[in-house]
């Protein structure tokens, strides 16, 4: 058996208009006004989404936003209603979560979707064993592959047998983002990933998403801390009322500019000042 020990170690001045860009190339992932509604309730409006190979794109908005009702239908929980959809330029249709995973999205929610009683190797491969000959589980090759995955997002753990019920939130979070990468995903949804968690573990979760941007993989990160989010990210999308005010340059912008387009204090007046009626706002 492999070696299952993993060395440890461990006043509001909104003058910068939103801006559509990002790393050139055809988007991993594509949305062109994506709509959904429940009954009367219009939780999303005609939204574009894009992301890059290699970019973290930070999704904020107040509650109510529409945050996570524009993850679910990209991970094909609550499928949109309208709006086309589209991975490394190729049109699809995301109808469900297996389709989605198919496709190289992968979604990490808050609760994780870990179980607690089973060690990291088991939580990594569960519904998804390797199996020998007559069909007991190929225990070696999934410890190897884990190891593998753990040591190359450098995920700090004491073994990979260890129960995850006594890691840390942030290590929980790293295994949580690890399963997504034995799939082979090339798109990773990430829901208020540093949520409830101390300043140690916060810090593991940031370079964890660095460290997906290093392997090339397009990252969405939900969050309500923009300290986090202006440390990780490449471009913010800001929603509101189920609409997309803009897509904000984070060299170019400040917290307050995207905490005024969250709220909506003064920014419509100001764009339309300088840029003239900007959808959604």
């Amino acid at each position: 058996m492999a070696d299952s020990r993993i060395p440890t170690g461990d006043g509001v001045s909104p003058s910068v208009p939103p801006v559509n860009g990002g790393p050139k190339g055809t988007p991993l992932l594509q949305l062109r006004g994506v709509s959904k509604s429940f009954g009367a309730v219009q939780a999303l409006s005609n939204v574009d989404l894009e992301v890059h190979a290699g970019e973290v794109v930070g999704l904020v908005g107040d509650n109510g936003a529409g945050k996570s009702t524009l993850i679910k239908t990209i991970a094909g929980v609550g499928p949109a209603d309208t709006g086309e959809f589209f991975v490394e330029g190729q049109p699809v249709k995301i109808t469900s979560p297996q389709i989605s995973s198919r496709l190289g999205i992968e979604t990490v929610y808050q609760d994780l979707a870990l179980c607690d009683n089973l060690d990291v190797v088991a939580n990594l491969f569960l519904g998804r064993e390797e199996r020998e000959y007559l069909r007991s589980l190929n225990e070696t090759d999934m410890e190897k592959r884990t190891l593998q995955v753990l040591r190359t997002l450098d995920v700090k753990l004491p073994s990979v047998r260890t129960v995850v019920a006594s890691l840390s939130g942030g290590q929980r979070q790293s295994i949580a983002v690890a399963k997504t990468i034995l799939r082979n995903a090339k798109v990773v949804l990430l829901d208020e990933p540093t949520a409830a968690l101390g300043v140690a573990q916060t810090r593991q979760v940031l370079n964890l998403i660095r460290r997906l941007r290093e392997q090339g993989l397009g990252v969405i990160v939900i969050s309500h801390n923009l300290a986090d989010v202006f440390e990780v990210v490449d471009h913010v999308t800001v929603l509101r009322l189920g609409k997309k005010v803009g897509t904000f340059d984070i060299k170019s912008t400040t917290a307050e500019q995207i905490v005024a387009a969250i709220t909506g204090a003064e920014f419509g007046a100001i764009l339309q000042e300088t840029n003239g009626p900007s959808e959604g706002i």
